[in-house]
């Protein structure tokens, strides 16, 4: 694939898919760079990153924050001198009906889904374009294709990840950076561990391929899109999601 070597931050990756991606380029031979807010959890990741062999650093910071985002960022450019790849993949859910959600979880979502994005993204276009190199892959959500009731603050916000990525891929595109996004239909994590059985037994029954799906094949895709074999793809939204989305 082509990746050995490369430098990648990965959001949320303290645990679940984040977790998954970072382990899975790490047997790519990329040098990882952690973000999450949580620093016990990312610490678990790297143990799991250097038992496939790599090598991952911890930045704490809430992605929500933009100063401290900028100056990690800043930071890992520094250190590696580069930066080849990022994955933008934390995020968070206040679940509720419409009007039951309180403003402050509508606030909270979007601000850690949709502007972590913005402000992982603002920062990492420096180096990026110094280089003349770069893959940018925003793990968005099949609800932000679909909808889902309940969820209408995560889908705005996965939603509105998918049009930042086709905008941005378009700007930076003569730069040799291409941006693209996953889109994750139901994944065993944490996060859909959560859900009632109601919900999780009602999401099955729209799934063609009839199962959930792990988080190791959501980082497949990520390793696809972060490599030479995808180099001619940008702007896309590669749905990993067992057909829910058709």
């Amino acid at each position: 694939m082509s990746l050995r070597d490369q430098v990648a931050i990965v959001t949320g990756a303290s645990r679940g898919i984040g977790r998954a991606i970072a382990v899975r380029l790490a047997r790519e031979g990329v040098r990882i760079a952690g973000l999450a807010r949580t620093r016990e959890t990312l610490e678990e990741t790297a143990r799991q990153v250097e038992s496939a062999g790599g090598k991952m650093t911890l930045y704490p910071c809430d992605i929500a924050e933009t100063g401290p985002v900028a100056t990690a960022i800043e930071e890992i450019a520094r250190t590696w001198s580069r930066v080849d790849l990022l994955v933008n993949n934390a995020g968070i859910t206040r679940d509720n009906l419409l009007l039951r959600m309180k403003p402050e979880d509508w606030d909270l979502v979007i601000q850690t889904n949709l502007k972590g994005a913005f402000n992982t993204c603002r920062a990492v276009l420096r180096p990026m374009l110094k280089q003349k190199y770069g893959r940018i892959i925003n793990i968005t959500s099949v609800v932000g294709v679909v909808g889902w009731p309940g969820q209408t603050n995560y889908a705005a916000s996965k939603a509105g990840l998918i049009g930042f990525t086709k905008s941005l891929a378009k700007e930076v595109a003569s730069r040799n950076i291409t941006v693209n996004a996953v889109a994750p239909g139901f994944i065993v994590t944490d996060m859909t561990s959560n859900l009632s059985e109601e919900i999780r037994s009602e999401a099955l029954k729209t799934i063609p391929l009839q199962r959930f799906g792990q988080a190791e094949e959501i980082a497949e895709a990520v390793v696809f899109l972060a490599s030479d074999s995808s180099s001619y793809i940008t702007g896309q939204v590669l749905q990993v999601d067992g057909g829910l989305a058709m």
